[in-house]
């Protein structure tokens, strides 16, 4: 048995995806993650709209940013089956284990220039982003990341994050052998087109549904799920 530490699976496995193998199986639908939440009000529309996973950005770098404390505490929200996301960027061994003190039942997201090594050092079960670069090779980035539950697409901007940009979803290679969390520059109005593009695991938006940085727009996010369930039904194997 799995202990109580051990956050419940989210990304699902290679072995079951479809799409592509980036994707979920024929008839499944598309988990939706929504990032950069900072209000206990946001996280609970966030869930009212029908997320099953909310991201607390712990860079500090970051308009959203949160404090390790105030990302537990708002994580402490949620209900069952409803997965918290530590975001970190280039985050020290001990701020992560901080963090994960705080909050163990957290999935990790690393979105800065760790190795391999480094997203495996904090023994948990984690996303890894992939900045999509002109001369990215996702394959390759795919094989050496291969301890991750799923790669996340984000558009390639300087510093970290996709500062709300979409990226060209044709470069994506139709066999990249694990499941992909499509970010970058969604909102309600394009993500329909995302996911019978790209048939991702899932999707992840953070300001496409805000109306300031950090600060969620309720409608925005309903809007944001009901299209992506909108999308679900016309994918086939």
């Amino acid at each position: 048995m799995p202990s109580p530490s051990t956050p419940p699976p989210w990304t699902g496995s290679p072995e079951t995806a479809g799409g592509g193998l980036g994707g979920p199986p024929a008839g499944a639908r598309t988990r939706i993650k929504i990032c950069g939440l900072t209000r206990e009000a946001d996280v609970d529309a966030a869930v009212a709209a029908g997320a099953d996973a909310l991201g607390f950005v712990l860079w500090p770098g970051s308009a959203r940013h949160v404090t390790p404390e105030r990302a537990a505490l708002l994580a402490g929200r949620l209900p069952p089956f409803v997965t918290p996301v530590l975001l970190f960027v280039n985050a020290s061994a001990g701020e992560v284990r901080r963090a994960v003190d705080l909050a163990p039942l957290a999935l990790l997201q690393f979105h800065g220039d760790e190795t391999p090594a480094q997203c495996a050092a904090a023994r948990r079960p984690y996303l890894r982003a992939a900045r999509m670069a002109p001369d990215i090779d996702l394959l390759d980035f795919a094989a050496r990341f291969q301890g991750a539950q799923a790669l996340l697409l984000d558009a390639h901007v300087a510093g970290y994050g996709g500062a709300g940009k979409v990226f060209d979803w044709s470069r994506i290679p139709a066999s990249v052998p694990c499941p992909l969390v499509l970010s970058g520059g969604l909102n309600p109005a394009n993500v329909t087109d995302g996911v019978r593009r790209v048939r991702p695991w899932a999707v992840d938006v953070s300001s496409g549904v805000e109306q300031s940085p950090g600060i969620k727009d309720a409608g925005l996010m309903r809007r944001f799920c009901q299209a992506v369930r909108e999308a679900d039904p016309s994918l086939t194997a």
